[in-house]
């Protein structure tokens, strides 16, 4: 354990250092907020509204206004999580790349040390650091909704949030590694963090909801932890929002909304439940470990 320890600390002190890094990381998040608040969130609550104009009756419009737009911004902040639980895992993992590059990964292989030590010293110290940021955004997002006259989340909707952050978090960092084993520069992992940069948005219906996509393309990304890892926080980030915003409405109206939006996802006619979804994500990690494990023992590196 000593040996996974001091490698879990000098990757974690590594990337802190490279301050361009870290700076880059928080950058993409402050981005992805803007993005999502000041354009998406505006799209979404005025399809909020129409709801509550639609099927509410006789409501009071600047409360309705007010409900509504804290309950689009508790699901955009669920997506910025999610979003942030890959780009940072993989950001730090880069580590990993320019150990390779410099040589000083050949040098871990070849003193006594497993190779699965090695390796999760990589993969821990993109999880915490990948958990950390994403904690770190969601006590923003909580100053934010609080300065606009928010509610604070409950201590257990909280917990609930901060524990899924951190298996999301373990999910990319595993996949990372994995990653990492076949790709051998830096200028192809920066390349491939812009691909994904931009992907996993719309892989997990953050930039778009699961309803504007089509049922073949929806079925897909069933199959990735993307999605999963999104629905399963905004699920817990709205449930109180939705409550107060669809108070008085048939429960349908609730239900429908929330699938459209992905807060809760379907499977037919069967909802996969937070407890699916949680086993779902860690089953991905798991198994990316297993097999980059097995990739690594047959691996030989030369020294550069």
């Amino acid at each position: 354990m000593k040996e996974i320890y001091y490698l879990f600390k000098r990757n974690v002190l590594v990337f802190l250092r490279d301050y361009g890094a870290v700076f880059f990381s928080v950058l993409s998040m402050l981005i992805i907020l803007l993005l999502m608040v000041v354009f998406l969130g505006k799209m979404n609550t005025d399809e909020v509204l129409w709801i509550l104009s639609e099927y509410g009756g006789e409501r009071d419009a600047l409360t309705d206004e007010k409900n509504a737009g804290y309950l689009i911004q508790m699901w955009t902040l669920a997506g910025i999580l999610a979003v942030n639980t890959v780009t940072v895992s993989l950001t730090v993992m880069q580590t990993m790349i320019r150990d390779e590059v410099k040589g000083q990964l050949a040098c871990f292989y070849v003193a006594p040390v497993k190779r699965i030590k090695i390796a999760l010293g990589y993969i821990l110290a993109a999880w915490a650091i990948g958990s950390g940021m994403s904690f770190l955004t969601l006590l923003v997002g909580e100053v934010y909704m609080v300065a606009q006259g928010n509610p604070l989340l409950s201590m257990d909707a909280f917990v609930k949030v901060l524990f899924m952050i951190m298996l999301n978090a373990f999910v990319y960092a595993a996949v990372g590694y994995l990653l990492a084993l076949f790709i051998h520069s830096e200028s192809a992992w920066g390349g491939m963090l812009t691909v994904v940069g931009t992907l996993v948005g719309f892989l997990g219906g953050i930039y778009l909801p699961v309803s504007m996509l089509s049922e073949n393309i929806v079925k897909v990304l069933k199959c990735l932890p993307v999605l999963h890892g999104a629905s399963m926080m905004r699920e817990v980030l709205t449930k109180d929002a939705m409550e107060v915003t669809f108070e008085g409405l048939p429960d349908i109206v609730c239900e429908v909304f929330a699938k459209e939006l992905g807060i809760v996802l379907w499977n037919g006619d069967v909802q996969i439940t937070l407890e699916k979804q949680i086993l779902i994500l860690t089953l991905y990690g798991i198994i990316a470990i297993v097999v980059a494990t097995v990739i690594s023992k047959r691996r030989k590196i030369r020294d550069r």
